[in-house]
């Protein structure tokens, strides 16, 4: 996991932790806790549990569904980062044109969906969004079909 998150998305590996016990339960449970900067103050942390089963992802959910994005500069640096990837092996789909984002999409070696996006969205877009936001979540909630007033988003990838 850290040599992934270090080769692939040069990501500095900053602390580990380990205990034969968990702290709060006191359970005997040996962990190894690791912690990557994943910029701008964010901080990625993953567990390896030798005990447990090897993790799967929610099988009741499409894979395509819960994912960790991390921002990029600008479009160049999606189409750089998109390239380095590919070069060194990863299978990576996008650029996925989102409207006010654009995107690639790739999986680390546990089974997680990881996104590389930067934004294309005007102050007008993110206006209009924020303003039909409220009226998107209650239509969804009594309805549960995708309320149309950002069906502008997607009209390049749909048409």
């Amino acid at each position: 996991t850290v040599e992934f998150y270090k080769y692939y998305l040069n990501m500095d590996f900053l602390v580990a932790i380990a205990e034969d016990k968990v702290p709060s339960t006191k359970e005997p449970d040996p962990y190894m806790h690791l912690f990557l900067d994943a910029g701008h103050g964010n901080i990625l942390a993953f567990f390896e549990l030798p005990n447990s089963p090897r993790m799967s992802r929610d099988l009741n959910t499409p894979e395509w569904v819960q994912h960790i994005a991390f921002e990029v500069e600008d479009r160049d640096a999606l189409l750089e980062a998109q390239a380095e990837l590919e070069s060194k092996g990863l299978d990576v789909l996008g650029v996925t044109n989102h409207g006010i984002i654009h995107s690639i999409y790739f999986f680390d070696p546990n089974g997680h969906r990881l996104e590389l996006t930067y934004r294309s969205g005007t102050p007008e877009q993110m206006k209009q969004l924020a303003e039909v936001a409220p009226l998107m979540l209650e239509e969804w909630s009594q309805t549960k079909k995708a309320p149309k007033h950002a069906a502008w988003l997607h009209d390049e990838e749909f048409s």
